[in-house]
């Protein structure tokens, strides 16, 4: 898990969603018949699932200005399956987008986008830009433009390959040796996921 606080409001399913799969480790909690009933699902609703999954974090990935992590059904097109109807409350006269079917996966997700989309919020869920994370994260800074999932692991890990490689660079440039470099570590990538 990251240091961030869950998305807001529906979003969390979908942020649940693409995180049922750690990346890093392979880990993938749709396997698990606690993680099928955390979102709502059967065995036999994994498969498209798994699609729904990297759709949605292709589009998070774009939210965060980067490009899919591979080729992937358009987000659109899976959506475009899930019918909504304007669900109107008699007691208060408030109204919401609902799924026409709330039991499948797809419904619910199509709900909680288009409620992200009127609240003006779907574009701040975003996916990790480290490629061996893509942890979906809501990203509640003022200007909009987090692009990690977690500063301290991701974040960090980004900030020294950086430093690594401007070091590797300035170490070329003088001829020097590359015994620097080997004296730094790597750190587990150790979200609790």
């Amino acid at each position: 898990m990251s240091d961030r606080s869950a998305a807001p409001g529906n979003l969390v399913l979908v942020e649940s969603l693409v995180n049922s799969l750690d990346i890093e480790s392979g880990r993938d909690l749709l396997d698990t018949e606690e993680g099928r009933a955390n979102l709502g699902i059967g065995p036999e609703d994994v498969a498209d699932a798994r699609t729904l999954r990297e759709s949605l974090r292709a589009a998070l990935l774009a939210h965060a200005g980067h490009r899919p992590h591979r080729t992937v059904t358009p987000l659109g097109d899976l959506l475009a399956h899930a019918p909504l109807h304007l669900a109107v409350d008699d007691t208060d006269g408030s109204a919401r987008l609902a799924p026409a079917d709330p039991a499948p996966l797809l419904s619910r997700v199509a709900a909680a986008v288009a409620e992200a989309l009127v609240a003006g919020v779907w574009q701040r869920l975003k996916a990790c830009e480290a490629p061996d994370c893509h942890w979906a994260y809501y990203d509640r800074s003022p200007a909009g433009r987090g692009r990690w999932c977690s500063m301290q692991v991701c974040g960090a890990r980004a900030k020294m390959r950086r430093y690594r490689a401007k070091d590797a660079k300035d170490i070329e440039n003088t001829g020097g040796t590359g015994g620097a470099q080997e004296a730094h570590g790597t750190a587990p990538h150790t979200k609790d996921r």
